[in-house]
């Protein structure tokens, strides 16, 4: 294809990632330019599939999901696909050498949210290695385009990175996962009898993971450190919100960061960033 239809196909990414997501897209938005395209692509890819499994309402949803992950690796075989979504994840999957275990665990993650409703330790442990921590190696791909000693040394920071923000999405999402989708991802508690220890244990095993991250986010190439580390801190307030939230509230309420505060974080990230005070 010539260089418009890979243009509009990675303009389709981006529109969906700034669609579905403020704060991922603010912290693209500061990325050296020759970055926000490939992880655009990304992010659009990873949306997608989660909506087959979320927002469809059908009951071929399995299908639809298999017919997915079939039309992907075709266009990565193909190296093209009528899909702009596909065709620029393609792209990216073939400019930055990303494995296709990767993707294949994270379908594979997307497809349990088809049938699996509770979780245990191991069930749990593949579900979030699947869902966010390849998705940061996705990213992680992008950042250090094929350095594969770079990326080996920033493998544990950025699978703690994708699943400290994965279950800050859990604990924000409880209300409408556990009664609208009947989902608990969170192996051993009852969402019914959540109380404030169940909170506390799993509190402190996100925290673990922020405190992880925070050591890769600081050894990332200059062009993508502001960014990641604003999405870093927008969800580590986040966190500090529930933290700061009885249980009750979280089961009530899905806790948010306003639009005026995020842009605050975003201003803090950037003073900090030009002091190298990360």
């Amino acid at each position: 294809m010539d260089a418009l239809y890979d243009s509009v196909c990675r303009k389709c990414s981006e529109l969906i990632t700034k669609s579905y997501s403020t704060s991922f897209s603010l912290g693209i938005k500061v990325f050296d330019h020759k970055y926000r395209a490939p992880i655009y692509a990304v992010y659009g890819f990873v949306r997608f599939a989660d909506e087959i499994v979320d927002t469809y309402k059908g009951d071929d949803a399995g299908v639809l999901l298999e017919k997915f992950r079939e039309a992907t690796f075709c266009a990565i075989k193909d190296g093209i696909s009528l899909n702009p979504i596909l065709h620029s994840f393609q792209e990216v999957v073939n400019r930055y050498e990303i494995e296709h275990e990767l993707i294949h665990a994270f379908l594979d993650s997307m497809e349990m949210d088809l049938y699996k409703f509770d979780h245990d330790e191991d069930s749990y442990k593949k579900y979030i290695y699947g869902s966010a921590e390849v998705v940061g190696l996705m990213c992680l791909h992008v950042f250090i385009d094929k350095d594969k000693e770079y990326y080996n040394r920033l493998v544990t920071p950025a699978c703690a990175l994708g699943s400290a923000f994965q279950k800050v999405n859990f604990l924000r999402d409880i209300k409408s996962d556990f009664e609208e989708r009947g989902r608990v991802y969170f192996p051993d508690v009852d969402f019914s009898k959540f109380c404030e220890a169940d909170k506390q244990k799993i509190e402190a095993d996100i925290q673990s993971e922020f405190d992880l991250a925070h050591q890769g986010i600081i050894q990332l190439p200059k062009g993508v450190r502001f960014g990641v580390y604003s999405a870093y801190r927008y969800y580590l307030s986040l966190f500090n919100k529930i933290k700061n939230s009885p249980p009750r509230a979280i089961l009530n309420d899905r806790v948010r960061i306003p639009n005026r505060y995020k842009l605050y974080l975003l201003t803090e990230s950037a003073f900090k960033n030009s002091l190298n005070m990360l």
